[in-house]
């Protein structure tokens, strides 16, 4: 016997689009105004084929944030293991964390999303594990760089680290929030000064 008509060969396929179509519209129109026909239309299918595989809205959003969390994660991971040496993978790192302007599309959605932690368990849980992921990034750099003489860290690691990510979190607000004073640049310029000064290390 074949498929009833309309209905889709791959599920996990046409669930996957849909994740992204809501990613889209997300950034496009915000959390506030999001509707099922915004992301049949992003999907290019119906509303009744967004409620079929996504009966929940809030079930649907919380697949778009665990989305983009590991994918922000995997470039940074990624922009890290480009680089050769504690002080270049601590750059490197620096500059994968802070949006490229206003309209970064990747920050902006996890800005948009993060906005769900206080009514949201599940959104809290996604917003704290990507917080301790980053932390842990950061301090295998710092530690590794401590270790093999690279770095004379002021502090603990993992305070060194925490901060180092709040920093990145607020200067990155800014920027998407279109503070003209905080631009990419200056943020990334106020980082690296913030991690030589905890650091000791001049090449950075």
């Amino acid at each position: 016997m074949g498929n009833k008509p309309g209905r889709p060969k791959n599920q996990t396929a046409r669930r996957e689009a849909l994740v992204d179509a809501a990613g889209r519209a997300i950034a496009e129109r915000g959390l506030e105004g999001l509707r099922i026909k915004d992301i049949a239309a992003e999907a290019g299918m119906s509303a009744g084929s967004v409620l079929y595989y996504y009966p929940e809205m809030d079930e649907l959003v919380l697949e778009v944030h665990r989305g983009a969390v590991e994918r922000y994660l995997a470039a940074r991971q990624g922009a890290a293991d480009g680089a050769t040496g504690a002080a270049a993978r601590l750059r490197a790192l620096v500059g994968s964390g802070l949006p490229g302007g206003s309209g970064d599309a990747v920050h902006g959605l996890l800005f948009e999303l993060h906005r769900r932690a206080d009514r949201s368990s599940g959104h809290a849980t996604l917003m704290a594990s990507l917080f301790a992921r980053e932390v842990a990034l950061y301090a295998t750099v710092l530690e590794v760089g401590a270790a093999i003489g690279e770095f004379t860290l002021t502090e603990p690691v993992t305070d060194l680290a925490r901060n180092l990510v709040a920093l990145e979190d607020g200067y990155g607000l800014h920027i998407v929030s279109r503070n003209a004073e905080l631009t990419p640049d200056v943020a990334r310029r106020l980082l690296l000064g913030y991690a030589r000064t905890v650091t000791g290390c001049p090449e950075l």
